[in-house]
């Protein structure tokens, strides 16, 4: 499980450690914001496109390859970049991560519901999120401290160092997992899973989960400015965020095994957390900051490993790479219009209304979420934690 651990980490450490340091020290390729903005969504619009067909791609000929794929690539098209130092090197080395990401990061999860029964999947998730949370923490950080050091070569150079290692080691200790039979899947049957509670409830989940997230890190500081809270208090904010995030995943996921919650109440839970936590991010000065940090990190990290392991449950396990695949998309979709509601709404008002629409859209998902699931045969949740169980 350790280098499926890692992999995490490489994609979440990757993603934001470039997006926070892209604007800091580039040369002459950040020549505009609207560059800048092209560079960063290079890579969300490439993970947007291919993790679904990367996902399938892993049922058909087996999810340990597109890892070790997916790996060597980003390796590889990091030190385009890290050997050429160009800006046009930098796009394609961008694009490229992006790609690559879309392979190995639904194969890994793909890979780690297939190596542990499904009694174990809520542990097995929650230690997975937790390293892409401590990702998503020290790539900020500790790309900082390279581009400072080096430039962003540098960091271009430790990420193809990175994906080289990680990939090495895949090769080395993940066992082979064999694709299993599938029976053929016509347009209407996977447009009917994809429908399905089972399925869409928990990537609902998820997206909101990722919604609240990127609209804490990418706004709470923006509120600590208003407030008059220097770059210290607004990044501390934030690194309280990803910790409680990272904090609670295992936590989450060990009491689901244990029977201690369900994937309802849990799920419910953590987006009523990150609602009251965007709540507290309407309130002035530093202990709103602090309490909407606190409880959107504790929110997401709660729903993670619940909705995969729910995901993980409900699908046959010849699908799991589909699966994976379309659940990322779902993510990801939350990662980019979460951020734009917020945007929107804050340009036609303030930024308070905006964390105000989007904490009443998380409050009012999980009514949505269980009416829908009430109505539709075959309810998800009681085969669903029956599996868990």
């Amino acid at each position: 499980m350790w280098p499926l651990y890692a992999a995490g980490f490489t994609t979440a450490f990757g993603a934001h450690g470039i997006a926070a340091n892209l604007g800091a020290d580039s040369g002459d390729a950040v020549t505009s914001l609207l560059v800048l903005g092209g560079l960063l969504a290079l890579y969300d619009g490439a993970e947007v496109l291919l993790k679904p067909l990367f996902g399938t791609l892993a049922d058909r000929v087996g999810a340990r390859p597109v890892l070790l794929g997916g790996l060597a690539a980003f390796a590889v098209a990091s030190a385009l970049y890290a050997l050429a130092g160009s800006p046009g090197w930098l796009w394609a080395a961008r694009l490229g991560q992006g790609a690559a990401a879309s392979a190995f990061s639904p194969a890994a999860s793909a890979l780690v519901a297939r190596l542990n029964p499904a009694a174990k999947h809520g542990r097995a998730f929650g230690s997975y999120g937790f390293y892409k949370s401590i990702g998503y923490t020290l790539g900020p950080l500790l790309g900082g401290v390279l581009v400072w050091a080096g430039g962003l070569r540098l960091l271009f150079t430790v990420l193809a160092v990175l994906g080289a290692a990680v990939a090495l080691w895949a090769l080395v200790a993940v066992p082979v997992v064999p694709p299993l039979p599938r029976a053929r899947l016509t347009v209407v049957d996977l447009a009917r899973r994809l429908a399905d509670p089972a399925f869409l409830v928990p990537t609902a989940a998820l997206a909101g989960a990722t919604a609240a997230l990127s609209v804490g890190v990418g706004f709470l500081p923006v509120s600590g400015t208003v407030a008059g809270l220097g770059t210290v208090a607004t990044g501390a904010a934030v690194s309280v965020l990803a910790a409680c995030a990272a904090v609670v995943q295992p936590r989450a996921g060990r009491a689901l095994d244990a029977g201690r919650i369900t994937t309802r109440s849990g799920l419910t839970a953590g987006l009523l957390l990150a609602a009251a936590g965007l709540a507290c991010a309407m309130l002035p000065g530093l202990t709103g900051i602090l309490l909407a940090a606190a409880l959107v990190g504790a929110g997401t990290g709660l729903i993670t490993p619940l909705g995969f392991a729910a995901l993980a449950a409900s699908t046959p396990r010849e699908r799991l790479g589909q699966t994976m695949g379309a659940a990322e998309l779902g993510r990801e979709l939350g990662d980019a219009g979460g951020p734009l509601l917020v945007a929107g709404v804050a340009a036609a008002t303030t930024l308070t209304y905006g964390y105000g629409v989007l904490a009443v859209l998380l409050a009012c998902g999980p009514v949505v979420g269980w009416r829908g699931t009430a109505a539709g045969a075959g309810s998800w949740s009681r085969g669903v934690l029956r599996d868990l169980r």
